[in-house]
């Protein structure tokens, strides 16, 4: 049995003005007061003396690892990053940043906002674009139908509504 991974496959690098504002803060968090009171708590454990033995010394160790991997993961990625901050030209159309409505064969409404891969967690009703549904929905037009593979099956839905948000300057 190895230990090997084969590499993820990159997500889009689209982004909404909301979800970088997200990923800034929590970069600035991390960066300017997580590791800082991390790396005090560590420098205090190893005043301790014997390190081999000292919990709250290799607690804070693989802490301040976990905090340095997750800033260098945000730097890397936002770096990256494009933000999209104005709807496209052609409003009844689904692209990034929609709102889209779809309905199901039983007669359903459901609401889902597409959006990049680094967002799609941060509320209810977001998907991402490189989900099957985000991938199945783009450049859909109202009135059109949707078809898509789940594990139970094929699952349909007709696109009833697309609403872009206007941004806040």
């Amino acid at each position: 049995m190895s230990r090997y991974r084969p590499p993820q496959p990159r997500g889009s690098k689209f982004i909404t003005p909301q979800g970088a504002a997200r990923l800034k803060h929590e970069l600035d968090h991390l960066w300017r007061v997580l590791r800082p009171q991390v790396t005090q708590a560590v420098q205090e454990a190893a005043a301790q003396g014997d390190r081999s033995e000292n919990a709250e010394y290799i607690y804070g160790k693989r802490q301040l690892r976990e905090i340095d991997r997750r800033v260098r993961f945000l730097r890397q990625r936002l770096e990256g990053m494009v933000v999209v901050d104005a709807p496209p030209a052609q409003r009844s159309r689904v692209f990034f940043g929609a709102w889209v409505t779809l309905e199901d064969e039983a007669g359903e409404e459901v609401e889902y906002r597409i959006v990049g891969p680094d967002e799609f967690d941060a509320a209810p009703g977001y998907i991402s674009m490189d989900s099957p549904l985000g991938r199945a929905l783009m450049r859909k037009a109202l009135d059109d139908e949707v078809k898509v593979e789940l594990p139970g099956g094929v699952k349909t839905y007709v696109v009833v509504g697309v609403r872009y948000e206007e941004s806040q300057p």
